[in-house]
């Protein structure tokens, strides 16, 4: 898949175990297809972000699992139930993938475009009324 990458984002994948590089590389691919206009950068010292407009999701790879934040105010829905945690969170949702999980890429892609479009509309924070950003 042809995108733009960082370099950063490479090398945080790139020194995770094997399984953890398989998935995160997979969600990344995911990002990029939702949009390619998604762009990757490094906030919090490390962790791979995902920007359209403002942060679409982020990575974070755990000892037995890999946390896909999803940065949408509670207010895109899940209707496969694909998100795992943060669900009563203000700014962002989780989906957690362990080893030998399945990403259900269909639902996550649905995701990552209802935030996309929502970011484009002003961002989730202006969506829910809850002012700027």
């Amino acid at each position: 898949m042809g995108y733009a990458k960082d370099p950063r984002v490479d090398s945080y994948i790139d020194a995770l175990p094997d399984w953890q590089r398989d998935i995160c590389r997979q969600v990344r691919d995911l990002v990029h297809a939702a949009d390619p206009e998604v762009e990757e950068t490094i906030k919090r010292t490390r962790q791979p972000y995902f920007v359209l407009q403002g942060n679409v999701c982020a990575l974070l790879a755990a000892k037995d699992h890999v946390n896909v934040f999803l940065y949408d105010g509670a207010i895109v829905p899940d209707p496969e139930g694909i998100i795992t945690g943060g669900h009563d969170n203000k700014t962002a949702r989780t989906m957690a993938v362990g080893k030998g999980e399945t990403i259900n890429a269909p639902a996550l892609t649905a995701m990552l475009r209802a935030i996309i479009a929502n970011n484009r509309a002003g961002g989730w924070r202006k969506l829910k009324g809850g002012g700027g950003s």
